[in-house]
């Protein structure tokens, strides 16, 4: 691996001096050359500046990290979350085929898709009203409580498809923050409300938090008959039982589902009670779709590949350490965030799988808004500024708005201007004529230096028909691979999360001291004085 990293380096410091544009000025046909086609989806990455060198470099990196039987492992089931000793199955939950999966020996498909058919059975008996309130009238709006993946998953996915919501509405709750919650309950009624509790070991102390303040609010208007108001997404049925969730209502998934590849599965129930199950099938399909083509496309062809070694190129080769996640879709404006989880957690790691310290840069930090919002809060920064921040932008040809159309078809042009612009840029040179044209004599190097763009600065544009179920099923399945990918480039676990152990500890110890100032020495002196000076405030 590392004469292939030396290589990428070596080449990369030999032509880092050409510009993106240069590219486009040598090949004519770069975009065809550059771009990857699946379905009506299109990943272009002709505006980097990986050239056929490079990009054959990249590919050779893949083929050294073994991405091809790493991948296979990963679908046949082998336990390659080796911290935890746990097989990574979430393509499992879409295999909806049914072919056989093994884990330990066992084919695990029957009892997936016995599960999928007890979720898609209650959720038409929730939306047709045959499972209702304690007053037997239909439920209209449903309550997820969860945090993490049993959030940002369903929460992302239930507003990307607004268009499609034809059932109960869904409201997500994960904060611990009582704000949240409350701003929340004033808005429903406990006689229409359905509260689904997400938690694996139903534990989760934010989540038990919110679920027990939930059954207070319901139970204060509703009594014993509150029992019906509750269903929950867990493995622990002794306590979903003490919290007095009847058994039926409780769908549990197993420990080969990470939290953040949850939304597939039983964490993705709000979504399918907006959508319905034949729509949810729709996006589960998509998925699949995505699963096939990582799994059969050569390397330099596959979009998830692709999209992955641009990342390294940008992260590893070039040294830009962020990423930003631009949508120019406004309902995919929880992407961003979605992506933070998915790839921070599973990539932002120091050690690889043998616990030896990992040389490179790992994940890189992401973040984003939609557009055209965007363009008015950083994009300053991005076209302007002293760091170089890779843009990937995500656009549909068509909305869902058709009387609206003259507003997307400004959308697209907005998204497809940035993008160029951020590659162009404007020279000291183009900016003094043109202040010229204006009349402008005086001061003209300084009044140009501010309006100079220096360009040459990458993109990618995922660019799709509309967002459709099948669509988004694609577009979240694409990222999942591409964080498979980069990780098993770098040789990191990408499916364990210790990171974030040491702060519940931590807060689990400090919650007795909240409000005392005695026995604080032990604490840091920091730490230490910000508890007596809570103590203080709260009186």
């Amino acid at each position: 691996m590392n004469e292939k990293w030396a290589a990428l380096e070596v080449y990369h410091e030999r032509t880092k001096s050409s510009g993106i544009s240069d590219l486009f000025d040598r090949d004519p046909m770069r975009f065809d050359a550059f771009s990857v086609t699946f379905g009506d989806m299109l990943l272009d990455f002709s505006k980097t500046s990986i050239d056929p060198t490079s990009r054959n470099l990249l590919v050779d990196l893949a083929y050294a990290a073994k991405i091809e039987q790493k991948r296979d492992d990963m679908f046949a089931g082998l336990a390659i979350n080796q911290s935890e000793g746990r097989a990574v199955l979430h393509t499992a939950l879409r295999n909806l085929e049914g072919e056989p999966v093994y884990v330990d020996g066992i084919d695990i498909m029957p009892g997936i898709l016995s599960n999928f058919e007890s979720a898609k059975m209650f959720t038409r008996a929730v939306r047709n009203g045959e499972i209702s309130a304690s007053d037997g009238a239909p439920f209209t709006d449903i309550v997820n409580i969860g945090i993490g993946g049993s959030d940002l998953g369903p929460a992302m996915v239930t507003r990307a498809l607004t268009p499609y919501h034809d059932g109960p509405r869904c409201h997500f709750v994960s904060n611990v923050d009582g704000a949240q919650i409350s701003d929340i309950l004033d808005l429903l009624d406990p006689e229409r409300t359905l509260f689904i509790i997400a938690s694996k070991t139903f534990t989760t102390i934010e989540t038990m938090t919110n679920a027990q303040t939930a059954k207070d609010w319901a139970q204060a208007a509703l009594g014993e008959k509150v029992k019906h108001h509750f269903a929950a997404v867990s493995t622990s049925l002794e306590k979903t039982a003490a919290f007095g969730i009847n058994s039926e209502y409780v769908f549990g998934f197993e420990d080969w589902v990470g939290g953040r590849y949850s939304v597939w599965g039983p964490i993705g129930l709000s979504v399918m009670l907006a959508i319905g199950p034949e729509a949810f099938t729709e996006f589960l399909l998509g998925a699949q779709d995505m699963d096939t083509h990582f799994q059969t496309a050569a390397l330099h062809q596959n979009m998830p590949v692709m999209l992955a070694l641009v990342g390294i190129w940008h992260n590893n080769i070039c040294g830009y350490g962020s990423r930003a996640i631009l949508p120019y879709d406004q309902r995919l404006a929880r992407l961003p965030a979605y992506l933070q989880q998915l790839e921070m957690e599973s990539n932002g790691k120091r050690v690889d799988v043998d616990g030896n310290l990992i040389s490179r840069n790992t994940s890189p930090i992401i973040w984003g808004e939609p557009g055209t919002n965007g363009q008015h809060a950083f994009h300053q920064l991005l076209h302007q500024g002293s760091r170089i921040v890779p843009c990937e932008f995500l656009i549909a040809a068509r909305s869902h708005e058709a009387d609206l159309d003259k507003h997307h078809q400004l959308l697209l042009a907005n998204c497809l201007a940035q993008s160029e612009a951020l590659m162009r840029g404007r020279s000291h040179e183009e900016v003094i004529s043109i202040l010229c044209e204006k009349g402008v004599t005086e001061n003209l190097d300084s009044a140009a230096a501010h309006r100079t763009f220096p360009g040459n600065r990458p993109s990618v544009t995922l660019l799709y028909k509309k967002l459709s179920p099948r669509t988004l099923g694609r577009i979240i399945a694409l990222y999942e691979h591409r964080v498979f990918v980069e990780g098993a480039v770098w040789g990191l676990n990408s499916f364990d999360q210790w990171g974030v152990e040491l702060g519940k500890e931590l807060a689990s110890d400090l919650l007795p001291l909240i409000g005392s100032e005695e026995d604080l020495d032990e604490r840091n002196g920091s730490t230490g004085g910000l508890l007596r000076t809570v103590a203080k405030l709260r009186q």
